[in-house]
C-alpha cells in the first residue's frame, strides 16, 4: 500500500524544538554532508566550518541546543543539505535521519521542524525485522546503514529491512528506496526488492543486514551486506545499482565458495577518483591455494583488504591478506571489524607520489596498503607498505579520520590518538592523545576546520549517558569541551554503538536511541538568525 505525499509530509510548526528559538546559529550556505564520513575517501573532515573554532567551543558558549525526536534508534550517521528549495516554503537547511523503525525524516536542520517523514513499511502485516537471534542490532532491525544523497537527482538512497507476516507465513525483505529530498516521495519506480544470485549462490534477505554505509561512485550505487552475528550460512555480497533507475547492474560475492561478511562497524566502502572501491571483508574463508596471478583459486577473499573495480563490472582487482589470515578468522580476530580510509596523495622520501589506504581490525595492527599494489597474500610475512604494531592498544570496531597530515584513531578501550604522517610514512607513536579512554567499540572521530586552520576533532563516547568530546586537532591532550562539563544540561541519553557525529554549519548532530541530539552555540541569537518553519 503506497503512501501519498500528503500522508508522508508533516509541516511541523508544532514540532519545533523550543531551545532553537533562542539558541539558533547563523548557517553558512553551501556546505553539504551527503555520505558517510563526509566524502567517498571516508576522511571524516569538513573543511568549511567557520563558526566552531577552538575559541568558541567551550562549556560556557557551546552545548546541547536541541533534540529532534524520532520513532526509533538512529544507528546511521545523519546527512545534511544546505539551502534546499521546499515547495511553497522557500529554501531550508535539511537534516536527513533514518531509524531502525524503518522511517526516514527530513528535518529543518536549524529548528527541528519535521518537513516530511516517510514510514517505509508498505503493506498490511509488514513490520520491522526482529533481531534474527543476534544482539548486535536491537530491539528491531530497520534502517541500519548510512544513506547517500545525490543532490543532482534530488534523491536520498536508503536500504531498509522488514518482514511481512501473513497468517503463519513470514517473509523477510530488503528494499532499496530512492526518496525525493524535498517531499520524501518514492522516485525512479522504487522501492526495488533486493535480490541477487552469484553462480550457484542466492541472496537470502533474512540472513543479512546492510550495516556498511552506501557508496555512490562512478555512476553506480554500491551496497554491501553482512550477517546477523555469525549465525547460519552467509557470504560477502556487494551489489551495484543504477542510481537513475534503481536497476541492479552488477553483483559480486567475495566468498562464493565459503563464508564471510562485510561489517566495517557501519563505515561505508571507500572509493578513489577512478571509481575503484576499497573495503575490509570480515572473518570468513580465505583460500591459500593461489592462482598464477596470486588470487585465491576459489575466489574466497574472507578476512582481506579488497580493491574492487567498477569499470565494466564489479570485480576484485587487487587485495591484501595477512600471512595468518586463516588463523585470524578462526579465532575471530578479523581485519574486517573496522573501516577503511583513503589518504590523499602523499610524496615519500624519494619524491614518489604514493596512493595509500588505511585499515585496522581486531588484531590492533594499523595496516597501510599501496592502492596501486596492495601486496596480496604471503604465507610467511605481510607483504605490505606499512604494518604498524603497538600504536593502538585495543581492537578496532570503528574507523579513523584524517586532517592536515595527521591520522586520528580511537580503538577499543584506548585513548583517541593522533599519528602524524611524514614522507608518506605514518608515525608508529602518537604525537598526542586524549586523557579519556573510549570503551567498546572505541570511537569514530569527525573533523571540523576552516581549511587547514581551527581544526577540532569530535568524538562520541558510547556510555550511559553518552558523551560528546571536542579536542584541539593539534593537541588531543587539550580538550575543548565535553558534554558532562555543564552537569545535566547537555546530557543526551545512552550511547549508540557505532555513532559518528555530523559536524556542519555551526552544529554537531549526534544520533541516539530516541532521536538526534543537536549541539551548537548557546549564545543568544539575533532575530535574523532564527529560522522558523510555519505549519499550515
Amino acid at each position: 500500500m503506497h503512501k501519498t505525499a500528503a500522508m508522508m509530509t508533516h509541516l511541523g510548526g508544532a514540532l519545533l524544538t523550543a531551545a532553537f528559538l533562542t539558541r539558533s546559529v547563523a548557517s553558512t550556505a553551501g556546505t553539504d554532508v551527503v555520505t558517510y564520513h563526509n566524502d567517498i575517501a571516508r576522511t571524516g573532515q569538513n573543511l568549511t566550518e567557520t563558526s566552531l573554532t577552538p575559541a568558541t567551543v567551550n562549556a560556557a558558549a557551546f552545548g546541547k541546543a536541541g533534540f529532534y525526536s524520532t520513532d526509533g534508534k538512529v544507528d546511521a550517521q545523519p546527512l545534511y543539505l544546505s539551502g534546499v528549495a521546499i515547495s511553497g516554503q522557500g529554501a531550508h537547511n535539511m537534516l536527513y535521519v533514518v531509524t531502525e523503525h524503518d522511517s526516514v525524516y527530513g528535518f529543518e536542520a536549524d529548528t527541528g521542524a519535521v518537513i516530511w517523514k516517510n514510514p517505509l513499511l508498505q503493506n498490511t502485516g509488514e513490520v520491522t525485522s526482529d533481531t534474527r537471534g543476534c544482539g548486535q542490532v536491537v530491539p528491531e532491525i530497520g534502517i541500519t546503514s548510512t544513506p547517500v544523497i545525490d543532490r543532482s537527482r534530488g534523491a536520498i538512497y536508503v536500504v531498509a529491512m522488514s518482514k511481512h507476516v501473513v497468517g503463519s507465513t513470514t517473509t523477510y525483505l530488503q528494499r532499496l528506496h530512492a526518496l525525493d529530498i524535498t517531499t520524501g516521495a518514492e522516485l525512479f519506480g522504487g522501492p526495488k526488492t533486493i535480490q541477487a544470485t552469484f553462480g550457484s549462490v542466492t541472496f537470502d534477505p533474512k540472513q543479512y543486514e546492510e550495516r556498511a554505509g552506501l557508496l555512490l561512485t562512478n555512476g553506480r550505487l554500491i551496497l554491501a551486506f553482512t550477517s546477523h552475528c555469525d549465525i547460519g550460512t552467509y557470504q560477502g555480497w556487494v551489489m551495484a545499482y543504477d542510481p537513475a533507475t534503481l536497476a541492479q547492474t552488477n553483483v559480486l560475492n567475495v566468498t562464493p565458495n565459503g563464508g564471510g561478511g562485510i561489517w566495517m562497524a557501519g563505515a561505508g566502502p571507500a572509493a578513489d577518483a577512478a571509481g575503484n572501491v576499497f573495503l575490509l571483508d570480515g572473518n570468513g574463508d580465505f583460500d591459500t591455494n593461489l592462482d598464477i596471478s596470486g588470487f585465491p583459486a576459489s575466489r574466497n577473499f574472507g578476512n582481506a583488504f579488497l580493491k574492487l573495480s567498477t569499470n565494466g563490472g564489479l570485480t576484485v582487482v587487487d587485495y591484501f591478506a595477512t600471512f595468518d589470515t586463516v588463523q585470524q578468522s578462526q579465532r575471530d580476530a578479523d581485519l574486517g571489524s573496522g573501516g577503511t580510509l583513503l589518504l590523499p596523495d602523499l610524496v615519500d622520501g624519494n619524491g614518489r607520489t604514493r596512493h595509500l589506504a588505511v585499515g585496522a581490525g581486531k588484531d590492533s595492527h594499523i595496516y597501510v596498503v599501496d592502492r596501486d599494489s596492495m601486496g596480496k597474500w604471503n604465507a610467511s610475512s605481510n607483504n605490505i607498505y606499512q604494518d604498524i604494531t603497538g600504536a593502538i592498544s585495543g581492537g578496532v570496531w570503528s574507523m579513523p579520520a584524517y586532517f592536515n597530515g595527521t591520522l586520528y584513531y580511537g580503538s577499543n578501550d584506548d585513548r583517541l590518538k593522533a599519528f602524524p604522517i611524514t614522507n608518506a610514512i605514518i608515525a608508529s607513536t602518537p604525537s598526542s592523545q586524549s586523557a579519556t579512554s573510549f570503551s567498546y567499540p572505541g570511537t569514530t572521530p569527525g573533523i571540523s576546520a576552516s581549511g587547514a586552520t581551527n581544526g577540532i576533532v569530535w568524538a562520541v563516547e558510547n556510555s550511559s549517558p553518552a558523551v560528546l568530546h571536542a579536542y584541539d586537532a593539534t593537541n588531543l591532550a587539550r580538550e575543548l569541551y565535553n558534554s558532562t562539563q555543564a552537569g545535566a544540561r547537555d546530557s543526551f541519553g545512552a550511547g549508540n554503538k557505532f555513532i559518528t557525529p555530523t559536524i556542519v554549519n555551526g552544529h554537531v548532530f549526534v544520533g541516539t536511541q530516541t532521536g538526534v541530539a543537536v549541539f551548537g552555540s548557546l549564545l543568544p541569537a539575533t532575530p535574523t538568525n532564527v529560522h522558523i518553519v510555519r505549519g499550515s
